[in-house]
């Protein structure tokens, strides 16, 4: 069941949400994805609370309970241990996209030098890519995906204002990159986000193959 919170369905449960966050860790980390404990994982319980990756835990040995609640402002709630560092990214995520249901970040290494490469720009337009389908919204190769690439800080209120701002031009956002970082991807459920972030990878893989080639 997808969650959908537009509609009367009954939202997720926080265990059925914790195991699949888990099995998406354990997933992405098999692919060498969250190197050295990296990346973080959240998926919208209802509209006030979201389920995310507790700071620090190694996400090849995530379980169930590794797995805690924030609100939409990145507060823990009826919790001790505390959300991921980059929770605040998520929750503004959820905020500004409200029918974002699960939001995943990675370090690949495709995505972290794709970051790196198309820093100068800002951005990396994806164009001609069959792929380009499996994103939400796209029907045809003919659509180009435009995805952010903002500076990377470790105030985390620095990389949302960039993220506001891309959004207040009416830019499309279907996920971003962070130079030297990694790449924020989501959808409406884990499996849609899980399928755009496969895609993504692919296609900037492709960008970064083609700029070897002689002209």
């Amino acid at each position: 069941m997808s969650v959908n919170f537009a509609s009367n369905e009954p939202c997720a449960s926080i265990e059925r949400l914790a195991l699949e966050l888990s099995s998406a860790a354990a997933d992405l980390a098999r692919r060498g994805w969250t190197p050295a404990s990296s990346g973080n994982f959240s998926a919208r319980l209802d509209p006030l609370r979201i389920a995310i990756t507790v700071s620090g835990c190694d996400k090849g040995r995530l379980t169930p309970g590794d797995i805690m609640l924030m609100d939409d402002q990145a507060r823990a709630l009826g919790d001790s241990r505390r959300p991921s560092a980059e929770a605040r990214l998520h929750a503004q995520i959820y905020r500004l996209l409200p029918q974002t249901g699960a939001v995943l970040h990675t370090h690949s290494v495709t995505q972290t030098v794709a970051s790196r490469h198309f820093s100068g720009a800002g951005h990396v337009r994806l164009s001609g890519y069959e792929l380009v389908k499996a994103i939400h919204g796209h029907h045809s190769h003919e659509q180009d995906l435009l995805l952010p690439v903002f500076t990377n800080s470790q105030d985390m209120a620095e990389i949302e204002r960039h993220v506001d701002a891309w959004h207040a031009q009416r830019q499309p956002l279907h996920a971003y990159l962070i130079a030297g970082h990694g790449i924020y991807a989501w959808g409406h459920d884990i499996a849609t986000a899980m399928r755009h972030l496969e895609a993504i990878d692919f296609m900037l893989a492709c960008e970064l193959e083609l700029r070897k080639l002689p002209a």
